[in-house]
């Protein structure tokens, strides 16, 4: 059966590599990407593969039930990889109503137009997925311990695993009970539930997989890795919530996407997966690695940039640390992250130094009306 693959937020940040990845690996599916290009959707993000023919581009909402069901029906799409939503947490907390169409009501909207095409059709759900991606910071917060007798990895040769115990035995497992804390992680967390909801009352085959936090290139120069890139290149200030004591699990988002197209085609329905690094890294501890990298390859002296560290009140319901459990992945399917953070953080500091272009269009919206103007003059 010919595969026909709905691709929801593609001109973002992991929706783009996945996007890439599928046209570039499977010629023979068709790959439809739908975003809404909204501020964090970037078509520029996609122009190597963009005349492909095995592409196609949808701006669309999808929060739109007619405008789903339409889609669904014209493309006869079989699989939904859906990676579509608000997910900044800070823009969360200004304007929740936003996150809540876009991430529950929108993902409903998805879920529900899937369900009449495919149920109208002979084979029904036979070779269909809809294949949701989320988050881990619908587990809530774990508590920081700090072992004695491990350092932090930042002044030790430390490995990765022993890295990864440097701040607590305590993991987020697939069975975890959800917890959020803010109005993002609420929001991803009652679309999980739709989403698994619709697996067990229609039986619409589903996943779901939750993963850590993504660095590469082509993020959004909002959040904190391609931020503070940008701030040190143009000497700006670094801003560090609270004493930068946080602690996140970070990926290399090409491994994520290769975790993605490994669960999209071999994962068990209705199950969940697990997506980390086994990377954990305190924030301030972060920032000194991405200051250093930064200043190196700029021909800096060491310590150069450290005094544009500021710290600031620590945003509301800012959780303590994030560590995911991915063991269940690497067991089952065989996966495990490629990259070491060492090696990640100075292929995604050259790519934006190489790439300061796209970083000043992006920071001044020259992006934004062009591919706006593009798309409306097709």
């Amino acid at each position: 059966m010919k595969r026909n693959i709905l691709i929801t937020g593609g001109a973002g940040f992991i929706g783009s590599h996945v996007v890439r990845l599928f046209v570039n690996k499977y010629p023979e599916y068709n790959i439809v990407n739908l975003d809404k290009l909204t501020y964090a959707g970037n078509l520029a993000n996609l122009k190597d593969i963009e005349n492909k023919p095995n592409y196609t581009f949808i701006k669309a909402d999808i929060a739109d039930l007619d405008e789903m069901r339409r889609i669904i029906k014209e493309h006869e799409i079989t699989g939904i990889i859906h990676l579509a939503a608000e997910s900044h947490v800070d823009r969360s907390i200004k304007d929740p109503f936003t996150f809540a169409r876009t991430n529950v009501m929108g993902t409903l909207a998805l879920l529900q137009a899937a369900k009449e095409y495919w149920e109208s059709l002979p084979e029904k759900y036979e070779g269909k997925l809809f294949y949701h991606i989320s988050t881990d910071e619908v587990y809530g917060a774990l508590e920081l311990t700090d072992p004695e007798g491990i350092e932090s990895p930042f002044t030790t040769t430390a490995s990765s695993s022993e890295h990864h115990l440097a701040f607590g035995t305590e993991f987020f497992l697939e069975t975890t009970k959800y917890n959020p804390h803010s109005p993002y992680s609420a929001s991803k967390a009652s679309s999980d539930h739709f989403v698994r909801a619709y697996h067990d009352t229609y039986g619409m085959p589903t996943l779901v997989t939750n993963c850590s936090n993504n660095y590469g290139p082509y993020q959004f120069p909002e959040k904190l890795i391609p931020l503070f890139i940008n701030n040190i290149c143009n000497r700006k200030p670094l801003p560090v919530y609270g004493k930068g004591e946080n602690v996140r699990d970070w990926l290399f988002v090409e491994d994520h996407a290769r975790a993605i197209d490994l669960i999209f085609h071999k994962g068990k329905v209705a199950d969940t997966y697990n997506i980390g690094g086994f990377n954990e890294w305190k924030n301030i501890d972060l920032i000194k690695v991405i200051i250093k990298t930064v200043d190196r390859l700029l021909g800096n002296p060491e310590g150069y940039s450290d005094e544009l560290i500021t710290y600031v009140t620590d945003r509301a319901g800012h959780d303590l640390r994030y560590a995911i459990d991915s063991r269940k992945l690497q067991k089952e399917l065989g996966w495990e992250p490629s990259l070491q953070f060492e090696e990640g953080i100075e292929k995604t500091v050259r790519w934006y130094l190489d790439n300061q272009e796209w970083m000043d269009n992006i920071t001044s919206g020259d992006y934004e009306r062009y591919y706006t103007e593009m798309y409306q003059n097709r």
